[in-house]
């Protein structure tokens, strides 16, 4: 069993992109300029994001934070949304989820122009990668596939199981990965909360993906010798005798899973950082596409 380490793949992706912004900086160019809306004072959202603006600041990115008081109006959202997306400062930026309940978080990610969408969550960035034209994809399906291409794994042929099928991870890494490529070509299978004989699924998996945020849901007896897994889940799970009071599960029973498996990120220090840094990457690709 090897370890997928996103940890350490995160950090040799900050270093790369960190010596293209010295690069740009030496050139005369403009530095790429991320900004974070935060509405409210979500403990889990103050987290992330903290871990964003601090990571624009390892690579040398311009990092602005705006924090919104958890009572505004969703008009007064949509006209900060509007004033961002002319802000011209700006490569692009991400509204944290999730919004106060009586805000739609869909019409706000709607109003987000597509090409400062660095999270390709906007339905116009997803449509274009599902065409395999030129995007933004998503930050962690990004990650994932680059784990895959960086460790050198070959999936073509191969048959994944996804489990999970929502908009920002389980729907895009099905298509990815199905997609014509050097790191593609997978039989994908996606699964979901309704998926009947999921067990029989998952015991035939080459490799497996999970991202349904159920703590510890797949268990060893569950896959076959040599699987590869990728663990998308992270739950807080309440924990008494920890100094937080809480630790980080994923959906994969670790010690049970990677015994059979061949590859298999751990959580944390899996598939989050990762995420992270494909976001400053997006970011770096805005950049240099508004500069051509």
């Amino acid at each position: 069993m090897e370890l997928l380490d996103g940890k350490k793949l995160s950090h040799q992706i900050k270093e790369e992109i960190k010596k293209a912004v010295a690069m740009r900086i030496e050139k005369g160019l403009k530095i790429p300029h991320l900004a974070a809306v935060l509405v409210g004072n979500d403990g889990a959202s103050l987290t992330y994001v903290g871990s964003k603006v601090r990571s624009c600041e390892q690579v040398g990115f311009k990092s602005t934070l705006i924090r919104l008081e958890d009572s505004i109006s969703e008009n007064a959202l949509l006209l900060k949304i509007k004033e961002l997306n002319n802000d011209m400062t700006l490569d692009g930026y991400i509204v944290q989820l999730p919004l106060p309940k009586h805000i739609d978080d869909e019409k706000i990610l709607l109003a987000i122009h597509p090409k400062k969408d660095v999270d390709g969550f906007h339905p116009a960035n997803f449509g274009r990668m599902a065409l395999e034209m030129e995007s933004f994809i998503p930050a962690t399906p990004f990650g994932i596939m680059e784990i895959f291409k960086r460790y050198q794994l070959d999936i073509s042929g191969k048959h994944c199981v996804v489990i999970g099928r929502s908009h920002i991870v389980g729907r895009p890494i099905s298509i990815l990965m199905s997609q014509k490529g050097q790191i593609g070509n997978a039989t994908v299978t996606l699964a979901h909360s309704r998926t009947k004989g999921l067990e029989k699924l998952t015991q035939k998996a080459d490799i497996i993906v999970s991202a349904l945020g159920i703590p510890n849901f797949l268990k060893g007896d569950m896959v076959k010798e040599g699987v590869i897994i990728i663990d998308v889940g992270i739950t807080r799970v309440v924990d008494k005798n920890h100094p937080k009071g809480y630790v980080i599960k994923g959906d994969v029973d670790f010690k049970d899973v990677s015994r059979k498996s061949s590859y298999i990120t751990p959580v944390p220090g899996g598939v989050g950082p990762m995420t992270i840094a494909m976001l400053l990457k997006n970011t770096l690709l805005s950049c240099e596409r508004n500069t051509n």
